[in-house]
């Protein structure tokens, strides 16, 4: 029990010292790490569409992504609460009997409270103006979640991280999330059968494109930032096959399947390769990025 109560104290409270920094998480670790900021993306783009009126008609339509997006973030959640050694903590939370969860697992769980608002209210052609209002919430709820969690983990992971650095992370969380989320949610619209009256998916495909350009640029400021304060030779992580094995996953297949999409035809499938490729390939990315941070002055 003494190590969680170590990590609980590093993770909660401000008393001034500087926890030790934590070593790179495994893979299977980031992977649940990853899904659960896909989830809030998820939830974040589904609010946004709502709350501008551009997203496909019907409850089935609503349901079906708030689950996917329940279950991406809650898988996380239960690994933490089954104590297993992937999960210690659900965002800085170690789940044990009389422990109170800390300040970014509250705002994460109180995620969920315009979640049941939209699945609640959700029905017709979904103009309802508190449907809308209530989509604009989980948008706003995910988007602070995303943000203020971003910060959390720069201090768990690396609490002597510079400010610059600190400050990159909670940009490319959002702009990752919002990439994996949305092609999470193109894949339940392309399971029910989107029409060109539906969620125009011309639009949606060149918007997932977009993200994905914008997040290769988010990405590369970010690693160069990060390996130009590396003490060690900076080829062995510039030049690591995981980086290209990482950026396959993350852009060459997921774009491919997207532009193959416009042909009308394998939607399904190809949105399902599209998603997964990308949520294993940023896990895969960012336990390299946890390398180089490890490999940054101070590091363990």
């Amino acid at each position: 029990m003494k190590p969680r109560h170590t990590l609980q104290r590093h993770a909660t409270t401000g008393d001034g010292q500087r926890p030790a920094r934590a070593r790179p998480r495994p893979l299977a670790a980031t992977l649940l790490h990853v899904a659960g900021y896909d989830g809030f993306g998820l939830w974040m783009v589904l609010g946004l569409a709502l709350a501008i009126g551009v997203y496909a008609d019907g409850r089935g339509g609503v349901l079906v992504p708030i689950a996917l997006g329940t279950l991406l973030v809650a898988v996380g959640l239960l690994a933490a609460c089954a104590h297993s050694r992937w999960m210690p903590h659900w965002h800085g939370w170690i789940i044990v009997k009389g422990s109170r969860p800390t300040r970014d697992a509250l705002i994460a769980l109180a995620c969920g409270l315009p979640v049941l608002a939209v699945a609640g209210l959700a029905r017709g052609d979904n103009s309802f103006w508190a449907t809308r209002l209530s989509g604009a919430a989980m948008a706003l709820c995910s988007l602070c979640s995303l943000i203020l969690t971003a910060y959390a983990d720069a201090r768990r992971q690396a609490p002597d991280m510079d400010h610059h650095l600190a400050t990159q992370l909670p940009l490319s969380r959002v702009v990752s999330a919002t990439y994996g989320g949305g092609l999470w949610l193109w894949l339940c619209a392309a399971g029910q059968g989107v029409s060109e009256d539906g969620l125009h998916p011309t639009g949606w495909i060149v918007g997932l494109l977009v993200l994905a350009l914008l997040r290769g640029l988010v990405e590369s400021l970010r690693w160069q930032a990060a390996l130009q304060r590396v003490i060690a030779p900076r080829g062995r992580l510039e030049l690591q096959p995981g980086r290209f094995l990482a950026a396959l996953l993350v852009y060459a297949v997921p774009c491919a399947a997207l532009l193959l999409m416009s042909f009308g035809v394998g939607w399904l499938a190809l949105a399902s390769v599209a998603a997964i490729s990308c949520t294993l390939g940023m896990a895969t990315e960012l336990s390299l990025y946890d390398e180089a941070l490890a490999a940054l002055p101070g590091g363990p």
